[in-house]
């Protein structure tokens, strides 16, 4: 067992408050369809997060805390995840409307164009994007680099 297996790094936890993040969102109805299900065990894998853990995280999200990202595209990615989770069908409500500006300024993104980027982030998940069109779409709202 190496050095790296006994501590785990900032990124894989990092990773584990993300996804927690998520699990929280899909039950937000007190239930996880098996489209969420599908969703979160590919959202998994990508973020290395194991079978106990992902067990433990569906068990009690809430033992997991959130932290922002560093990076401008790692918030890019972290928003477009959630946003992927909250609107998996398609239906733009109020409350999640409302939800989604908190999970922007919670992400970094300025508060004073929060609105902007939730309502471009909500405009393209209702077409369906990648990723990669997602940022882009993001970036022409709030060019900031950083």
């Amino acid at each position: 067992m190496s050095i790296s297996d006994l501590y785990p790094t900032g990124l894989h936890e990092r990773n584990i408050g993300h996804f927690a993040t998520i699990v929280k969102l899909a039950l937000l109805d007190n239930k996880i369809s098996d489209k969420e299900h599908k969703l979160l065990k590919r959202l998994a894998a990508r973020l290395d997060i194991t079978s106990v853990e992902f067990e433990r995280i569906l068990k009690n999200p809430s033992n997991y805390p959130a932290t922002s990202p560093i990076s401008y595209d790692d918030r890019l990615v972290c928003l477009y995840d959630l946003t992927k989770m909250l609107f998996l069908d398609r239906n733009p409500t109020i409350d999640k409307t409302s939800m989604m500006d908190r999970i922007a300024v919670g992400l970094g993104f300025p508060l004073d164009n929060a609105r902007e980027i939730v309502k471009e982030a909500i405009k393209f998940f209702l077409k369906e994007p990648d990723i990669e069109d997602f940022k882009s779409a993001i970036k022409k709202v709030n060019p900031i680099n950083h």
